[in-house]
């Protein structure tokens, strides 16, 4: 097993304002971010725009466990995408896929113009640099406090400078509503603070590409909506193309801008949000309304 890294110690953020858990939130924003639960985001995807990412016949199967069943998905340059479906149909095994974390057994993985498959290890380790990848806990280094879990992209891939470094992770901390708390450990953070954190570290390569798997997991309705609302507010200043795998069809209607709906290793239907909620396809409206009646039923 490859040991954590170490904690560097030249460049410690200055200690701000300390919270004990959660930023407090004040009534206003929790009122908006639940008011806007019921919203549809209608953002339009321009015609003729080009895909960032593209399964193409994409099956996978694990010993006697067909997942991936002929996929074919696109996702749009330029937006938030999310991949929706019920629990255990291929969603995260998707990201695995962008990634080069796991190969299809056949077809295609297309990631900006390059077949994933066909990259040798160099050309892969250079393209996921183009990536930022936020984790369904975070996936924080547990012996390294929160401003060296941001930074250690910046170590590892980048020549920059310890201040250089300071300046950028101490920009994303506060875009997530951490500034001030770098000096803290993971085990002093709540389930937000960590996805937040997760979400900073994602952003300090610049990438191009930021994937969540299930971001809103294990956190309460009114963090869940904050959390939309911040990936929508980083995304409106930043671009790139966002790709969130969720199941949470509240999260769905905040900020999607593009939805595949996956089920049994294949695409229902994909296409702008405001069309797969006004879908008449009986496996698309069942579950984004979540009517218990329909195709989809209990194992």
């Amino acid at each position: 097993m490859a040991e954590e890294p170490r904690p560097q110690q030249p460049a410690q953020p200055p200690k701000e304002e300390e919270h004990d858990d959660e930023p407090m939130v004040g009534a206003a924003a929790i009122a908006e971010a639940l008011a806007a639960g019921g919203e549809l985001h209608t953002e339009e995807i321009a015609p003729g725009t080009p895909d960032a990412i593209e399964f193409r016949e994409v099956h996978k199967s694990f010993g006697s466990n067909h997942v991936l069943r002929g996929l074919n998905l696109r996702i749009p340059e330029g937006h938030i995408s999310m991949i929706l479906g019920p629990s255990g149909t291929g969603k995260s095994v998707c990201i695995k896929h962008i990634v080069g974390l796991l190969y299809p057994d056949s077809g295609d993985v297309i990631v900006k113009g390059h077949s994933i498959p066909s990259l040798s290890d160099e050309e892969l380790f250079a393209l996921r640099r183009r990536f930022g990848v936020l984790f369904q806990d975070g996936a924080l280094f547990g012996s390294l406090n929160l401003f060296d879990n941001v930074a250690f992209p910046l170590r590892q891939h980048t020549e920059k400078s310890e201040e250089e470094i300071a300046e950028i992770v101490n920009r994303r901390l506060r875009e997530v509503g951490l500034g001030g708390e770098g000096h803290k450990m993971p085990d002093e953070l709540s389930g937000g603070m960590r996805k937040r954190a997760g979400f900073a570290r994602a952003l300090v390569l610049e990438p191009e590409i930021v994937l969540f798997d299930e971001p809103d997991s294990g956190i309460d309705p009114v963090r869940t909506a904050l959390l939309c609302e911040l990936i929508k507010e980083i995304h409106a200043e930043n671009g790139g193309t966002y790709v969130v795998i969720t199941h949470d069809i509240l999260s769905a209607r905040r900020i999607a801008s593009y939805i595949a709906l996956i089920w049994e290793g294949q695409v229902v239907e994909q296409g702008p949000a405001r069309e797969l909620f006004e879908s008449d396809h009986p496996f698309t409206k069942q579950f984004l309304s979540g009517n218990p009646r329909g195709p989809l039923q209990m194992d």
